[in-house]
């Protein structure tokens, strides 16, 4: 259960702010149907995390246990000072073409803007810390959820009254004692 609510808190802490969360909300105020946009968030997250986890799990199977702790630990740490920096959409997420209808476009804007992103990085390092990826998946794609579904009822009136600063900080406040965890061996986790 650790590795379900650590990775759930840790994302949806990451995900605010974040340039998929300005997606929801541009997706929101530009078709105006919450549900497929939801689904599509739900598909794109699971596809994109699954893919993830899978290679934090082949990776955690690859490094012995000793090369795996410094991987991870300083992978957090990397993931804490990646938090301070904010995102902004890019444009070529906001011009994805609709001819899939709003699912479909969804589907396709978030799984590419996940390439690459914290959310994407942090499932696999924290697929590769915890030896159950299935309770990563589940919990990353709930950390998701929990962030962006909000984003698309609300839209930037959410924005307006969080402070992402604090959001951000938070959230690399986690990381980086994850991440020192880790790198000491806590609780013997390997």
């Amino acid at each position: 259960m650790e590795a379900f609510f650590i990775s759930t808190g840790v994302v949806a802490l990451g995900e605010m702010g974040d340039k998929t969360q300005l997606l929801a909300m541009l997706l929101a105020a530009k078709f105006r149907k919450p549900v497929p946009i939801i689904l599509g968030i739900l598909v794109a997250t699971l596809a994109n995390h699954a893919l993830a986890g899978a290679v934090g799990d082949w990776v955690s199977k690859a490094l012995g246990p000793d090369v795996l702790r410094w991987v991870i630990g300083i992978s957090f740490i990397a993931m804490a000072v990646w938090m301070l920096v904010p995102d902004k959409i890019d444009e070529e997420d906001a011009q994805t073409s609709t001819r899939w209808g709003v699912f479909g476009t969804t589907v396709v804007a978030f799984f590419l803007a996940e390439m690459g992103d914290k959310t994407q990085i942090a499932t696999v390092a924290l697929a590769a810390r915890y030896s159950d990826m299935v309770a990563v998946v589940a919990g990353t794609t709930l950390g998701m959820m929990l962030a962006n579904v909000p984003a698309v009822f609300v839209g930037d009136k959410l924005a307006a009254r969080i402070s992402m600063a604090w959001v951000h900080g938070v959230s690399a406040l986690i990381f980086a004692v994850l991440g020192v965890l880790t790198l000491f061996n806590v609780g013997n986790l390997f």
